[in-house]
């Protein structure tokens, strides 16, 4: 078992709080701390506190199979499928979207090709990998996530009145489907650069006047902190989404997304693909995106939960991972089945995980560890909530152990 020291993302949307006050360090900070990131991606790999590596990707290349086990090895290769964060949303994230897997390969072969390094900021594929991933909500949590109902973003739409919108909305007034929503969709992402910033200030002059309704009260709220992006403008088009602590959302690929406020933790197939479409300062490439978007599947898909011993388990169909939820309210400890690697996260009180070997390791909120398959079956005591990520029910089936 080892202690993982994770990189913080200083991302312009972070908060100046909330990691520093769950890690017990000062607040504000000097930059906003937008996520904590405890996983073996190349980009952004978590050090060992201590032991015979410096990071937790080293770790793992050098022994895989005590690290993995021989079945995770041999289904997801010599890597850690999933990656585990802690996310802090004070503003809204980009709009954005993630590929299927074979969009994932044919993108990043095609980038590799072109020459760009993976440190460039015009990159939209850093890695080979899909990026399903669940959201877990740790304060009340806003999102827009999946497309509203056709003939309900017409009308917001249309409530508006802004002319210049018309050609854009031509589509799905004659058809309001998914089909008509689509084209729109189009139509709004690849408006010309010139006509954006007016449109854009149109629209948001329009919703400050109808702020009786959320989305429009949105509108105005976008335009505030991203003047002249239409995807402030596409926000309209997606259901908005309010998640209460211990609430979950599971984005699979081709789901249009943006985070807008709050803090959760987010598991995910290890994988650092974003297609965006607007929202960001960051590299925007609204063709590629659209190329990924589903719009006939574009709905995320509700999580169901069931207890397993003192695991509120969150269950999605991604093989990469599984989510759970342990809550400890002392007493003896908890004898957990083994499902190969592991990463924790307290994000309440402590917790301490024993492994076989007599290792003890305790956690703090705000810290977090990974135990090698070998370590199995792990024991965890405490007083307070820790999450476990693991492989996910899919992949433990596939080998029979389900």
């Amino acid at each position: 078992m080892q202690r993982l020291v994770a990189p913080i993302k200083n991302y312009e949307w972070g908060s100046r709080s909330v990691l520093a006050r769950l890690q017990g360090r000062a607040w504000p900070t000097e930059q906003p701390e937008a996520e904590l990131w405890l996983g073996a991606h190349a980009s952004a790999p978590a050090r060992l506190a201590d032991g015979p590596a410096s990071d937790l990707l080293e770790l793992i290349t050098a022994a895989p199979q005590r690290a993995l086990g021989p079945e995770v090895l041999a289904r997801f290769g010599a890597k850690l499928p999933f990656l585990l964060k802690l996310l802090a949303a004070e503003r809204p994230l980009s709009l954005q979207a993630h590929p299927s897997p074979e969009q994932a390969r044919a993108g990043y072969a095609r980038e590799q090709a072109e020459g760009l390094e993976l440190s460039s900021p015009r990159r939209c594929y850093k890695d080979e990998s899909h990026k399903p991933e669940i959201l877990c909500a740790l304060t009340p949590f806003e999102a827009l996530a999946g497309f509203r109902e056709p003939r309900e973003a017409l009308e917001l739409l249309t409530a508006l009145r802004v002319t210049a919108l018309e050609p854009s909305l031509a589509p799905l007034r004659a058809a309001p489907t998914a089909a008509g929503l689509a084209e729109s969709l189009r139509a709004l992402l690849l408006t010309p650069a010139v006509e954006r910033a007016g449109l854009v200030r149109a629209a948001v002059e329009a919703a400050r006047e109808l702020r009786s309704s959320a989305p429009h009260r949105l509108v105005a709220r976008l335009g505030e902190l991203y003047p002249g992006d239409i995807g402030v403008i596409v926000s309209v088009l997606l259901e908005q989404r309010s998640l209460s602590p211990g609430q979950a959302l599971y984005l699979p690929a081709g789901v249009l997304h943006a985070y807008l406020e709050g803090a959760g933790v987010e598991l995910m197939a290890s994988s650092d693909n974003v297609l965006r479409g607007g929202l960001s300062a960051k590299h925007v490439d609204a063709p590629e995106l659209l190329r990924v978007l589903n719009f006939d599947a574009s709905q995320p898909v509700a999580v169901d939960t069931e207890t397993v011993g003192p695991e509120l388990v969150y269950l999605t169909p991604a093989p990469e991972f599984r989510l759970s939820r342990v809550r400890l309210e002392g007493g003896p400890a908890h004898a957990l089945a083994p499902r190969g690697p592991e990463l924790w996260l307290v994000v309440e009180g402590e917790a301490t995980l024993g492994a076989p070997s007599g290792q003890r390791l305790h956690l703090s909120a705000g810290h977090g560890a990974f135990t090698a398959a070998a370590e199995a079956p792990l024991t965890v005591e405490g007083v307070g909530v820790a999450f476990r990520a693991t492989v996910g029910d899919a992949a433990l089936r596939s080998r029979g152990e389900a």
